[in-house]
């Protein structure tokens, strides 16, 4: 057995304990959580700071990892696409080195599952190996091409059957972007995810041009597509938000996660959670300011009982995938968004937005949630810009 305590203990799917160990055997699974008065002080560790779940990280490219630093800053979505479209390129050996790191940076910070979006297959040698739970998105797009659906179904089905699952982990196929996939394609995609409950993941609302687009047809995709031989012609605007085209064609029976979320407003978020019980909203903060300088209105989403959860995007956008490092950065920008939210946000949400609760998420006897030991936390309760995060088990 292992025993551990810290000045607080957040179990996340109930109040903070202090003066509680937390008993685990040889793998990790909570066997207890018990009064410190109870234990022999020598025969527990202890750590000066926050004990928490490990993290879950619900949106990643794990697979674009070699091209940090290759796009830069603050161009707009549009050029970042762009970016990486032309400078995805590198030789295999590179990649995979480049994966490797980054899934090893990402266990040693205490993320313990991925939501893992895949063009290709080069993540999959990694994933296999089962080091951490991955629910692996299989992304599909057509360019808003009814024409192309079929050739686009057919290609990215074969990248989705060449994924072999380790115990736990997951794999679905899902539209990349209201802007990016047609009604053909949302449908069969619908067709072979069939009833069962997954998880959907959908780019959303993530830059002014998508909003312009299906508002009124104007804004800076339509020059985008047309630098690639792309028409629009067919494209008619709703006249709405582009979250309510996703809404009109994705199964609301399923797990849906709307990632970045940068320009949804409040009368969004409550309209798609009147559409289904089962929306959650993850948050890239450091992509966020890295594409488009600008954040999410939390506020709407707290004031609104949204299940957040917390992604790191990719290094092609991002400095480094640290769940610790996005909430330190909301916190920095938006410090209104209490500590146990953040901490809620990075593991128990994540982990049920992903289906993977069942071992996941939450300090509880029977559970293998993995231990983060988090230091660095203000006298007035707040992640300081110097916290630091390391798993311990």
């Amino acid at each position: 057995m292992h025993k551990f305590t810290a000045d607080k203990i957040y179990p996340i799917a109930s109040e903070p304990l202090e003066k509680t160990v937390v008993i685990t055997d040889e793998s990790g699974k909570i066997l207890a959580l018990e009064p410190l008065a109870r234990h022999d002080a020598a025969s527990v560790k202890h750590l000066n700071g926050i004990l928490t779940p490990g993290f879950v990280n619900t949106h990643c490219h794990l697979e674009l990892s070699h091209m940090k630093g290759k796009v830069d800053t603050g161009t707009g979505l549009i050029p970042f696409i762009t970016g990486v479209v032309t400078q995805r390129n590198a030789s295999a050996e590179i990649i995979a080195e480049a994966i490797e790191k980054a899934e090893r940076d990402m266990l040693a910070e205490g993320i313990v599952a991925l939501g893992d979006i895949s063009n290709t297959t080069d993540t999959f040698s990694v994933k296999a190996q089962g080091r951490m739970r991955y629910y692996t998105f299989v992304e599909l797009f057509d360019f808003l091409q009814d024409a192309g659906a079929e050739k686009a179904f057919a290609d990215w089905s074969a990248v989705f059957d060449q994924l072999a699952l380790a115990p736990g982990s997951k794999r679905v196929l899902v539209p990349h972007a209201p802007y990016s996939v047609s009604k053909t394609l949302f449908r069969k995609i619908n067709e072979a995810n069939g009833p069962a409950m997954q998880t959907i993941s959908i780019h959303n609302q993530e830059t002014p041009p998508e909003e312009s687009l299906f508002l009124n047809k104007t804004g800076g995709f339509l020059d985008f597509y047309g630098k690639f031989g792309i028409s629009l012609d067919a494209f008619q605007p709703t006249g709405k938000s582009s979250i309510h085209y996703a809404m009109e064609h994705l199964n609301p029976a399923h797990r849906t996660l709307f990632v970045h979320n940068t320009l949804t407003t409040r009368s969004d978020i409550e309209a798609a959670q009147q559409w289904s019980a089962n929306t959650y909203w993850a948050t890239c903060a450091n992509a966020n300011l890295y594409i488009e300088n600008r954040l999410p209105d939390y506020q709407a989403f707290l004031d609104t009982g949204a299940r957040v959860t917390i992604g790191t995007d990719s290094l092609t956008s991002n400095w480094q995938l640290s769940v610790l490092e996005e909430m330190k950065t909301i916190a920095r920008y938006q410090s209104y968004v209490p500590l146990d939210t953040l901490l809620r946000w990075a593991t128990l949400n994540g982990a049920q937005a992903l289906g993977f609760d069942d071992t996941l998420g939450s300090i509880e006897p029977g559970k293998t949630p993995g231990l983060v030991y988090v230091e660095g936390i203000g006298a007035d309760g707040k992640l300081g810009s110097g916290a630091k995060a390391k798993r311990v088990i």
